[in-house]
């Protein structure tokens, strides 16, 4: 994929791993939207690169369809999202199993992501784009430093991987990165226990060329883990034990014809 004059959206884009995504994209001739809640970090990312700023609080699905209005006004369509906007819960630190915070890191780490999709998709389909969620590793196993973190991401990573064939047929790509630690502000909070158990953290260039790696590649329904020290690929996930027919056989789910 050649990036030269497509028009990307980028959500989370004023810090961390999405301002590495919008700097990398417009280095390679995209033109960025930086959707944000942060407006003062996010204006400046926006400036540096020649792109636009939106504020954009992504638990909220008038907001995201305003961002992808604006992006279309701007810049005349849109072909790259990136729905990276994301947030820690922290309950495996001590905290209390609050549900209001379940609810607010559910609404920023999975509604964003699928309010995300319904904004972009009418206009992505209409030139063949591709959509990236980033999810985690904490989406491919058990999370026991922040469980609700890990059921939110495993969410987006179920969502990609049921999209990616339906969405196949409209010219549009979805696919997730699940990167491990990586040194953004998500881990602040437990920095030093990750470096005193001896996990390596990741820089964030090395999960931006897991993001190009993605569009590049023009799969779909795809998650690409990203880990220090091994290049990073789609996971290769297990196939799960199927059900069964009342006459002993198995059910091919890709075939309507058979019936459980």
């Amino acid at each position: 994929m050649e990036f030269e004059g497509k028009v990307a959206l980028v959500t989370g884009g004023a810090n961390g791993i999405g301002e590495g995504v919008v700097r990398r994209l417009a280095g390679l001739g995209a033109r960025v939207v930086v959707a944000d809640v942060d407006a003062g970090r996010g204006s400046v990312v926006a400036d540096d690169v020649g792109g636009l700023f939106v504020r954009c609080d992504v638990r909220d699905s008038r907001q995201s369809d305003a961002a992808v209005a604006e992006a279309v006004r701007v810049f005349g369509g849109l072909d790259v999202v990136v729905l990276n906007a994301g947030i820690a819960t922290g309950f495996g630190l001590g905290d209390d199993f609050d549900p209001e915070r379940y609810r607010d890191v559910m609404g920023v780490n999975l509604d964003g992501v699928v309010y995300g999709v319904h904004a972009a998709l009418p206009e992505l389909k209409k030139r063949g784009g591709h959509i990236i969620a980033t999810a985690s590793m904490a989406g491919l196993m058990a999370m026991p430093l922040d469980p609700v973190y890990g059921a939110n991401k495993a969410a987006v990573v179920a969502l990609v991987r049921a999209l990616g064939p339906v969405l196949a047929a409209d010219g549009v790509t979805v696919n997730a990165v699940c990167p491990s630690f990586a040194d953004t502000a998500i881990i602040a909070g437990f920095t030093s226990f990750l470096e005193a158990s001896g996990m390596p953290i990741l820089t964030v260039n090395d999960v931006v060329d897991a993001y190009l790696a993605v569009l590049r590649a023009g799969q779909s329904g795809e998650c690409w883990y990203v880990q220090a020290g091994r290049p990073s690929e789609p996971f290769k996930f297990p196939n799960p034990p199927g059900p069964r027919t009342g006459r002993g056989g198995r059910v091919d789910l890709h075939d309507p014809s058979q019936e459980g």
